[in-house]
């Protein structure tokens, strides 16, 4: 049986959806591992263990975190090797990307990013072209490192589960030698929402909501959604470059997309059209968010956004 090593980095206290879903694609492929960088809870090791993981491998070198991403690849790399993996599962972050780059380097290892689906045989379905086509692609090296977009599946757990054995992966003396050490980090203020790469629900501002995304906030909040935004609102300040979605910004894939005053434009789509429902609010008819909307509003967003509010609060009452 195969060998699947899902990395796995910083869980915190409660592993992520998108964590539980490469848990579940592993299970599909093979026999899984875990790969896990950081402090890991009670609660989270014993979540491992419900979806499936059956060896849980950690490096030696606990400063893993005051690097860039080199002694990462270093590390996974590192626990391939131990475990005998063929396949490798990890986030479709930007790091994680970094990662699973600089891993199939190190390992000579075909990497396949933006998946959005894996076959039981390793073919892994990912979205190309700005999210337009869906293609097939398999890797014909001994190990294969794949990227996975969070929302792809339903995460389930293992009909049996037992308590993952540890092992520790002995780190190459040279992993941390010509990497860059980060030397300060600022904690970003906590929000309360979920994560935007993560959400099942997404509420979108863009240039339209000119400087106020007052009611974008309060749908989110009554839809317990996150909240993203184009460029033109981040570049005008008017919210953070973390909430940018986009070519160069975040690739979200929620269930429902609410895009407010947001014109569509191809930079725009490439980070959000895999959603499964899309809604559209804009003044103009004429927009670009209207081709692959769902379901599309034309009118003034600060009208239909709190009326959207409102309706929810009283449904939900």
């Amino acid at each position: 049986m195969a060998k699947v090593l899902v990395f796995i980095d910083n869980p915190g206290q409660a592993l992520k959806k998108s964590s539980l879903e490469l848990l579940t694609i592993a299970r599909s492929l093979g026999e899984p591992a875990v790969a896990l960088n950081g402090d890991l809870h009670d609660d989270a090791a014993a979540t491992l263990g419900a979806y499936g993981a059956q060896t849980l491998y950690r490096p030696s070198a606990a400063d893993l975190d005051d690097y860039l991403v080199g002694p990462k690849a270093s590390y996974l790399a590192a626990a391939v090797q131990t475990a005998g993996a063929t396949v490798v599962l990890t986030e479709n972050s930007a790091e994680a990307r970094e990662i699973a780059a600089r891993l199939g380097i190190k390992l000579g290892a075909g990497v396949i990013t933006d998946v959005v689906a894996v076959d039981p045989d390793g073919t892994a379905h990912k979205s190309v072209l700005a999210g337009s086509y869906i293609t097939t692609a398999k890797a014909t090296t001994p190990v294969a490192v794949l990227t996975v977009k969070a929302n792809s599946i339903t995460p389930e757990p293992a009909v049996t589960g037992t308590a993952p054995a540890t092992v520790i992966v002995e780190m190459p003396e040279t992993a941390t030698a010509a990497s860059a050490r980060i030397t300060a980090r600022n904690e970003k203020a906590a929000s309360g929402r979920p994560d935007l790469a993560e959400a099942r629900i997404v509420v979108a501002g863009g240039r339209g909501v000119d400087g106020n995304f007052g009611p974008v906030e309060d749908l989110a909040d009554a839809l317990g959604a996150a909240i993203g935004a184009s460029r033109a609102a981040t570049d005008a300040g008017w919210i953070g470059h973390d909430a940018q979605i986009g070519q160069t910004g975040k690739t979200v894939s929620p269930q429902l997309y609410i895009s407010a005053g947001i014109s569509g434009a191809i930079q725009q789509k490439a980070g959000m059209q895999t959603a499964t429902v899309i809604v559209a609010v804009n003044k103009d008819a004429e927009s670009p968010i209207f081709e692959i909307a769902d379901f599309g509003i034309v009118g003034d967003l600060f009208q239909v956004l709190p009326q959207a509010t409102e309706e929810i609060k009283k449904r939900r009452g």
